[in-house]
């Protein structure tokens, strides 16, 4: 998502920002907050909302979804919580490794890296 204000990529957004970028209105943002749980932006003071890039991919995905692709709220938001459950699937919880506390994995994987390096230039 391209913003032409100056401001860096990771920079929070106010929701009349990503309204006049994405071209939807501020309601329109307001509401898809209640029907969709995952989209949650910061809310300072006096409840100004700031978006951060991970929501500003939500609102993207979630308008394609809706404009583009002819989903309603509902398609959309089962589609999007069956995407989230399939990445959760991909590796059980009790296989997710924290590599900055197991260094001896950090180390093994290297070297299995270095390994197959090698094999494959041999070939």
């Amino acid at each position: 998502m391209i913003f032409a204000d100056g401001k860096d990529d990771k920079a929070l957004r106010t929701i009349g920002e990503v309204s006049r970028a994405l071209g939807l209105k501020p309601h329109v943002l307001r509401y898809w907050e209640e029907q969709f749980p995952a989209l949650r932006p910061l809310k300072r003071s006096g409840s100004r909302r700031y978006y951060r890039p991970e929501d500003l991919a939500l609102i993207a995905e979630i308008d394609r979804l809706v404009h583009r692709e002819g989903y309603t709220l509902r398609g959309a938001r089962k589609a999007l919580e069956g995407r989230a459950a399939v990445r959760e699937k991909a590796v059980p919880v009790d296989q997710r490794v924290n590599a900055s506390t197991d260094s001896g994995l950090h180390d093994s994987l290297k070297s299995i890296r270095s390994r197959l390096e090698k094999a494959l230039e041999a070939d």
